[in-house]
């Protein structure tokens, strides 16, 4: 006779909060008699893991919604929460802690400090997170190393090719661990042959867990991502799921 086994059921776990969520975002310049709206009731929400690609011609309000998304302005009307927290309530302390700790920018033009060298670049983020020197070294040469660039480490930026630097870049941005990395056209002002490199790499983060919002007005660029959303005048006229994320080609 098989007697009744008492099994202990194991506890519902608590979903985590989306990494990014804006709910009702607005963004108004100008007086209150002359208003400039240039973001139109912003709704979408990134969970973690994603790779989203921010899609729009010039003039659609992707600069602003890059510098709400990144912590460098706040929305006129609107939430944006990161990690669960309304980042749109927060001083500039606040949002310069926020932007330090969670997030990690991939600029266009790079923004590497141009006397220092390849390692002391990728360091940086680390100095100023008050992590040991012995740590940021560690650290920085194998992010360094996970860009392909280990036999770079003594370069400085005048010194290398642009997807170099932009490797360098992306190094830099992981180096406190974000929960989220921005790039920002990360490809503008590369051919399109390392074009295609920088987006492998940004494929290769997003299999290893990463979440990636990148902002683009390149068309075949957002088509790399699994998701793209399209902007158009201040609001979202688009947000679509690729069937199958194909890889960028060699």
């Amino acid at each position: 006779m098989i007697q009744n086994a008492s099994v202990p059921i194991p506890a519902a776990r608590t979903p985590s909060p989306p990494i990014l969520e804006l709910a009702g975002v607005e963004k108004v310049y100008g007086t209150e008699r002359n208003p400039l709206v240039v973001l139109h009731g912003i709704d979408f929400t990134v969970n973690e893991g994603e790779y989203v690609a921010i899609v729009g011609p010039s003039g659609a309000g992707k600069s602003t919604l890059l510098n709400i998304l990144g912590c460098l302005d706040r929305p006129s009307r609107g939430a944006y929460r990161l990690l669960g927290e309304n980042v749109a309530t927060l001083d500039d302390h606040g949002l310069s802690q926020i932007r330090r700790r969670r997030i990690g920018f991939v600029f266009q033009s790079f923004q590497l400090v141009p006397h220092l060298t390849v390692q002391e670049n990728v360091e940086m983020p680390m100095f100023y997170a008050r992590q040991s020197r012995r740590s940021r070294r560690r650290k920085a040469g194998a992010l360094i190393e996970r860009v392909g660039l280990a036999h770079r480490t003594t370069h400085r930026p005048n010194e290398l090719s642009g997807g170099e630097n932009q490797r360098v870049a992306i190094a830099r941005a992981l180096a406190n661990d974000p929960a989220m990395v921005l790039a920002d056209e990360p490809t503008g002002n590369l051919d399109s042959a390392t074009s295609r490199e920088i987006m492998r790499l940004f494929d290769d983060l997003h299999e290893s867990g990463r979440t990636i919002v990148l902002i683009t007005h390149d068309e075949s660029i957002a088509a790399t991502a699994p998701r793209r959303v399209s902007l158009r005048d201040g609001r979202i006229e688009g947000d679509e799921f690729a069937e199958e994320h194909a890889r960028v080609p060699a």
